[in-house]
C-alpha cells in the first residue's frame, strides 16, 4: 500500500527535493502525472508534492502501474550503497587484512554511525563484523597454503593469538590450528535492474542467488549451512566473481546460458527437477506438468512444484520460466512482478 502518514510523506518529499543519499532504499516515489517512479537521489526535475505517492515496496509500485525512471534507474540503484558506505566497503575489499577503526573513518570525513546503520539494514551485521569476516576468510586461505597461525594472525591485524583464535573459531567453527581443509560459504551482495541480490558460493561453486528481500531467505541460509556443514561469512571467490559477471551480461541481453559452476545440495529428486529447469530454453516457459513429463515423472507435478520452491539459485536455475497450466504466472520467491519482468526481458531478446 502507498504511504499514508502525512509526516512521513513530508519527510520523504524533502529528501526527494534535496536528493538526499541517506534515503536510498527507504522509499520509491511514483509520479502520478507521468506514471514514472524514482528514488531519493534522482536528478530529474522534481514534481509537485500533490503529484507524488510514496512506497516502501518495489512490488507495490510496479503493481500500481508505475514504470522505472530512465534517469535514476530505481530498481537497480535503490539499495546501492551511499558514497560514505561505498568508500568504506572499497577500503575493506582493497585491503582485507587491514582493520579500519571508527577513528580512521572519521579522519577521512566518513560517518561510522551512518556506515554501521547501513550495514545492519542491508547485511544484518555491523561494518566491523563485515571486516572481521573478510580478514578471517583471508587468513583461512593463507592457512591452507601453509602459513603459520601466528603469521596469519599478525598479518590479519590481530594483536594476540587468543583474539585471532576466538574470532576464527566463532566464524569458521573450529580453531585455526585444528584443520584447514574445510571452507566456509562466502556471501556477497550485488545489484541488478530488479533489485539487489545475495550470491553465495562454496569452494565448489555457486550455492545461492536470491533477492535480498525474499521472505524465506533466512531459512535458506540455515538450510544451506546445515546441508553444507559450513558457516556463511562475507567474502568473495572466483565462483562469485564469475557469477556476478555472467548475471550482469544476462541483464543487458548478452547471455542466454550460464557457465558458472553450481553447488546445489538437495535430494536426488530435487537435483533432477533443478536440472530440468535449466533445460527450459531461454525465452520459453513450461507448466509444472510439462516439467514433470520432462523428467519422466508425469504423475509428480505437485512434487515438482515443491522442488521448484526449494531452488536457491534464482535466474541461473530458471524457476521463473515455470507458469501455471492456464498460462498465468504462479508463485515466485522474488515476487510475481519480478517474474513477469524476467520473462518479458527474455522475450525481448529472443524476438
Amino acid at each position: 500500500m502507498p504511504i499514508r502518514d502525512a509526516a512521513t510523506i513530508d519527510r520523504y518529499y524533502r529528501a526527494l527535493v534535496a536528493r538526499d543519499p541517506d534515503f536510498l532504499g527507504s522509499f520509491y516515489v511514483g509520479v502520478k502525472t507521468t506514471s514514472i517512479f524514482c528514488i531519493a537521489t534522482c536528478r530529474a526535475r522534481k514534481p509537485k508534492q500533490e503529484n507524488v505517492v510514496f512506497y516502501t515496496d518495489l512490488d507495490e509500485v510496479l503493481r500500481d502501474g508505475f514504470r522505472p525512471c530512465k534517469v535514476c534507474r530505481p530498481t537497480e540503484n535503490a539499495h546501492q550503497a551511499p558514497p560514505d558506505v561505498a568508500t568504506a566497503m572499497r577500503w575493506v575489499l582493497a585491503q582485507p587484512k587491514q582493520k579500519v577503526s571508527d577513528t580512521q573513518l572519521r579522519a577521512r570525513g566518513l560517518s561510522p554511525e551512518k556506515i554501521r546503520r547501513w550495514f545492519k539494514a542491508h547485511y544484518g551485521m555491523t561494518y566491523q563484523q563485515f571486516q572481521r569476516m573478510y580478514r578471517i576468510n583471508t587468513a583461512l586461505e593463507e592457512l591452507k597454503l601453509g602459513q603459520s597461525v601466528t603469521a596469519s594472525a599478525m598479518d590479519s591485524g590481530y594483536e594476540s593469538l587468543s583474539g585471532f583464535g576466538y574470532t576464527y573459531k566463532k566464524l569458521i567453527g573450529h580453531s585455526p590450528a585444528s584443520r584447514v581443509n574445510g571452507s566456509p560459504i562466502l556471501l556477497h551482495r550485488i545489484t541488478t535492474p530488479i533489485g539487489p541480490m545475495f550470491v553465495a558460493a562454496s569452494s565448489r561453486g555457486i550455492c545461492l542467488l536470491e533477492f535480498v528481500d525474499r521472505r524465506m531467505l533466512e531459512t535458506e541460509f540455515k538450510d544451506l549451512q546445515r546441508l553444507c556443514k559450513a558457516p556463511i561469512i562475507a567474502g568473495t571467490n572466483a565462483h562469485i566473481h564469475q557469477a556476478e559477471q555472467e548475471i550482469a551480461q544476462y541483464f543487458v541481453g548478452e547471455r542466454t546460458q550460464f557457465s558458472v559452476t553450481l553447488d546445489t545440495p538437495g535430494t536426488e529428486f530435487q537435483q533432477k527437477v533443478w536440472r530440468g529447469l535449466i533445460d527450459i530454453p531461454y525465452g520459453s516457459t513450461a507448466s509444472y506438468q510439462q516439467q514433470a513429463c520432462r523428467i519422466a515423472v508425469p504423475s509428480a507435478a505437485r512434487a515438482v512444484a515443491r522442488a521448484n520452491g526449494h531452488n536457491r539459485v534464482a535466474i541461473i536455475i530458471p524457476c521463473h520460466r515455470v507458469i501455471g497450466a492456464d498460462g498465468k504466472l504462479v508463485g515466485y520467491g522474488g515476487g510475481l512482478e519480478r517474474k513477469r519482468w524476467l520473462l518479458e526481458h527474455e522475450n525481448k531478446f529472443c524476438s
